[in-house]
């Protein structure tokens, strides 16, 4: 059966079938594949880097790559499945992670996983707005709607905390190839399932079949460089061909948003920032975002360098912030039928904020009040986000979801870019800064300038007199708690800033925006079987 979904219909919405609760279990598949894939790799690196003989320059291409194409690819993507159809868009990216994946296990060079790694990049650009699209057709009641989401969100982050675990266990038993052909079987499983389970929506006729050319060029320029330019001013490196990077991208998003006002059929229709639950959800995303990732990374030095645990360790210390904030995204639909959205939102924000703003009491000697910290932020941040993603949602009208849902996880990629290369680069200058008045006499110019480096490099110039080398480890790490308890009070302010802003901004009534059916977008057909 075949339907024709109008944007101008103010009847009811239906409410979800049981076929479309299975269908999210289909679409939970590649979100938690994904999820585990990104971390399941740094667990690995150590021991295909080995195999490979794999440069220090190689590893980072490694790593970086794959959200490199990623981020680049998102808003092509969503436009791509807005026109051809999310479920067909879906089932052909998935098809190709998993044929990709078995090229990565199976690579015999670093020059073949680098390539191997991007391909994937380019198959799980495709995943992320199909998955996001899916559900805003699947779940036409805002409340079912909050529930799915809820849902996909938890299977995201279950697969963050499991997948080091995991890769551990594969690693133990199996060579680095087995994180990969992971990948394989879910896939398989979603090719079979999805044209089952999941209903066809494709763009009735009268809309274009592919995205504006122009308008593609544009987004890959303006992002890719973007990403790149964040990244190395986070690593302190290539800093001249960063900030040209950054300048590139700057000109071409310029250019891309002038385009985009003048096409009858842009890539991302701008009408979409005319409502202000959809531009609060994206810039809250965003803000959250550079914060958490910005905290997280100084967190994962203080635990190391300062604290002296090992890698599994700040793993196991982890644990129990992402259980909360799994347990946080699971709760809030429940939470929002029984409460005002607009303040769990802004409330949620104030908890995580001040959670972060312990971390600016901590002393060289505060595992148990850090762990306090990090739970209270997480459990605050997960309410909302779990809301802010069914406010993007469900400001969108669902001919345009896939864009909705690309710009949404396009702001998480760069959330994590500039968090890492803003707050990471502050830390570092903190530290440096702080450094010099803790430092004892008597040490040499070489020593000296790699203390300089990091906390993680003090231990290497800690030689000589055991004296010595304990006032260095002091200083150092005294110097990274000072640098780091203004990291934290900084991200605890920006959490507080945004809870006002997003209360404000929400709870002021809002003009009734343009009839989408009045315009030149085209409606959706839906096949249902």
């Amino acid at each position: 059966m075949t339907t024709t979904l109008d944007p101008s219909d103010t009847a009811a919405p239906p409410a979800a079938t049981r076929r479309a609760w299975v269908g999210l279990g289909v679409l939970a598949l590649p979100t938690l594949l994904i999820s585990i894939d990104v971390s399941v790799l740094y667990v690995a690196l150590p021991s295909l880097s080995r195999d490979l003989d794999a440069s220090a320059t190689q590893q980072l291409w490694i790593l970086d790559i794959y959200s490199f194409l990623l981020a680049g690819l998102l808003v092509t993507m969503g436009g791509l499945a807005d026109r051809m159809g999310s479920r067909r868009l879906l089932v052909v990216g998935g098809t190709a992670f998993g044929a990709v994946s078995v090229l990565a296990a199976l690579s015999q060079s670093a020059e073949m996983l680098i390539l191997a790694r991007a391909l994937l990049g380019v198959a799980g650009a495709t995943i992320m707005p199909s998955t996001m699209a899916m559900i805003r057709h699947m779940f036409p009641r805002p409340e079912q709607m909050a529930q799915a989401i809820s849902i996909w969100l938890a299977c995201f982050m279950g697969g963050m905390t499991v997948g080091p675990v995991l890769g551990g266990a594969l690693l133990e038993r199996f060579w680095w190839g087995a994180a990969f052909l992971m990948g394989v079987p879910v896939m398989l499983l979603l090719v079979v399932l999805a044209p089952r389970l999941l209903p066809d929506v494709r763009p009735s006729a009268g809309g274009h079949a592919l995205p504006d050319a122009w308008s593609v060029v544009l987004s890959l320029v303006a992002l890719l460089p973007g990403v790149y330019g964040l990244k190395e001013v986070a690593r302190g490196e290539h800093l001249l061909s960063a900030a040209a990077g950054l300048l590139v991208a700057a000109v071409a998003g310029t250019v891309f948003v002038r385009r985009q006002r003048r096409l009858a059929d842009p890539l991302v229709d701008l009408r979409l920032f005319a409502d202000r639950r959809f531009t609060v959800g994206l810039s809250t995303f965003l803000v959250t975002g550079v914060v958490m990732a910005g905290v997280s990374f100084a967190a994962a030095l203080y635990l190391q360098g300062v604290l002296g645990l090992t890698p599994t360790a700040v793993g196991a210390w982890m644990v129990p912030q992402s259980l909360v904030m799994l347990a946080g995204t699971l709760l809030a639909p429940r939470l929002d039928r029984r409460f005002d959205t607009v303040t769990l939102v802004a409330g949620g924000l104030a908890v995580a904020g001040l959670g972060l703003l312990l971390l600016g009491l901590l002393d060289r000697d505060s595992l148990g009040l850090h762990l306090v910290a990090m739970v209270v932020a997480a459990g605050g941040v997960s309410v909302p986000m779990a809301l802010v993603v069914n406010l993007i949602m469900g400001a969108t009208p669902p001919e345009r979801a896939g864009s909705a849902g690309s710009l949404m996880e396009m702001c998480g990629e760069l959330g994590i870019a500039l968090g890492v290369a803003t707050l990471g680069s502050l830390v570092a200058a903190l530290y440096r800064l702080e450094l010099p008045g803790r430092l004892p006499g008597g040490l040499s110019l070489e020593s000296e300038s790699l203390v300089r480096e990091g906390v993680a490099s003090a231990p290497a110039a800690a030689h000589g007199s055991p004296d010595l080398a304990t006032q260095v480890l002091s200083a150092a790490q005294g110097a990274f708690t000072d640098a780091y308890n203004v990291i934290g009070v900084l991200g605890g302010a920006a959490l507080l800033v945004t809870a006002l802003v997003a209360r404000r901004v929400l709870a002021t009534p809002q003009q009734p925006q343009t009839d989408w059916a009045d315009d030149v977008e085209p409606g959706l057909q839906t096949t249902t079987a």
